[in-house]
């Protein structure tokens, strides 16, 4: 260490990002989003039904990929406070930050809260409105607010369901029904979105608060033990929800936890790249040093094991059961050219980064840990998309009555939409996170524990 930092040693209002050209990249995020959105909405409106059916894919891959980055914010502003740790206070605030960003991906999250993009998504959805258009006197939002509760709520249902031999989607009608569908998926956002609204609200409130104390600091930890509930149910389902549900046969126990994992890691990693980028700014001298890095290094160093761990034991339970419900994930995923994606996975996602991270110098070192972020955040990226993307060509093909399904594994491309979606809710996510960054101090400069952050030796 250079020095032992002193009181005197942080400014007395803190550091603000006041930057012109972090400020011209919000402006530029906030343009491109827009017209990204703009063609999104047309490509939704006039575009071919293909078309509309293979952005949706890409929308949703690129939206649950930046979701993850958001939800894994939350998670460590979260576990920081109910562990009150100490080390982590200097780069709280970009915790706070990050996991600041879930609320607004509501507005982002507007496409599929209609119909028209559900379709092409989720079967069960199309299968709800087929029976409704049938005119099987069963209304898509029939039944009670939290489900159709089976064979007991809705006869009607019931029989038009087996009639189209979906008697697996009848025994879920209690849980993947469009009302239960909505009121969860608000709850998600609601939910959550206080939770961290709070806890950066209390942190921020640290920063001004004539009397500091430790004030703050107590109630942000008993919120933060109420929080952490919520955060897990709220995760959990909407993988459940909006990715799982990609195919509703499918049966997995493990997928919150598999899905929390990969949150986990990117974020760590995006954390640490962007205290890389706002140490080269000129910020976080004097409070944050190599010691803040190998310690958010080993974090990330511990959620990659923890993935690979989650990852091969659901692969294993699947492999060693052999039920058809269960295995149907696998079996696609090995076919044709996903077969090598799930390969790279496996040494890319583990291997790679295990013998990268194992180092102590290397999580020291701010150039090699730029690139190990970088290259955690787009292998993060492809296991996303590997979530996502296979589901694609067979869904569509059933709900756009497709003669041969092989084609799509052959011949089908759309990798500008892909593209296009990536970049539209990349630059949203980006406006947002900057602007939170900007609105407040870097740090909690106030925090009585800023002191024993900034000459933390481990």
């Amino acid at each position: 260490m250079g020095h032992f930092v002193t009181s005197a040693d942080i400014p007395v209002d803190g550091e603000k990002l006041t930057n012109p050209l972090v400020k011209l990249v919000q402006l530029v995020s906030g343009i491109v989003a827009i017209v990204g959105l703009i063609i999104g909405a047309i490509i939704w409106f006039t575009a071919p039904e293909l078309t509309k059916g293979a952005y949706s894919y890409s929308y949703l891959f690129a939206f649950s990929f930046f979701l993850t980055l958001a939800l894994g914010g939350c998670f460590w502003t979260l576990l920081h406070n109910v562990t009150n740790s100490g080390w982590g206070t200097s780069v709280r605030r970009i915790f706070e930050n990050l996991g600041f960003v879930f609320p607004f991906m509501f507005i982002l999250l507007i496409p599929f809260l209609f119909p028209s993009v559900q379709q092409y998504l989720w079967e069960w959805h199309t299968i709800f409105n087929t029976v409704t258009a049938e005119g099987t006197g069963v209304s898509r939002f029939d039944g009670h607010l939290f489900g159709y509760w089976g064979n007991f709520g809705n006869e009607e249902l019931h029989k038009a369901l087996f009639d189209k031999h979906e008697a697996i989607l009848d025994t879920k009608s209690w849980y993947m029904n469009p009302v239960a569908w909505y009121v969860r998926t608000f709850f998600y956002f609601g939910s959550l979105g206080f939770v961290i609204y709070h806890m950066r609200k209390l942190s921020v409130r640290q920063d001004t608060d004539p009397n500091p104390g430790v004030k703050n600091l107590f109630t942000a930890r008993a919120h933060a033990s109420w929080g952490l509930p919520i955060f897990g149910v709220a995760l959990t389902f909407w993988a459940i929800d909006f990715i799982k549900a990609l195919d509703y046969k499918w049966f997995s126990t493990m997928w919150g936890v598999y899905f929390f994992a990969g949150c986990a890691m990117s974020s760590m990693a995006f954390i640490i790249l962007t205290t890389i980028i706002l140490r080269k700014l000129g910020h976080f001298k004097k409070v944050v040093t190599g010691e803040h890095f190998h310690l958010m290094g080993k974090l990330n160093f511990a959620f990659v094991v923890f993935w690979a761990y989650v990852t091969f034991s659901q692969f294993f339970l699947y492999w060693y059961a052999n039920i058809t419900e269960e295995t149907t994930y696998y079996l696609l995923r090995n076919t044709e050219g996903w077969n090598v994606v799930s390969i790279i996975l496996v040494l890319g996602h583990f291997g790679v980064p295990l013998l990268a991270l194992i180092r102590q110098d290397v999580k020291k070192n701010m150039f090699f840990m730029s690139i190990i972020t970088i290259y955690l955040l787009a292998i993060h990226m492809l296991d996303v998309y590997h979530m996502i993307i296979p589901e694609r060509a067979p869904s569509l093909s059933i709900i756009l009555h497709m003669d041969d399904i092989h084609l799509w594994f052959g011949q089908f491309s759309v990798w500008g939409l892909d593209i296009l979606a990536f970049v539209t809710i990349g630059a949203a996510f980006l406006f947002f996170y900057i602007r939170n960054l900007r609105s407040v101090a870097l740090y909690p400069h106030r925090d009585p524990r800023i002191l024993e952050s900034a000459n933390v030796h481990n």
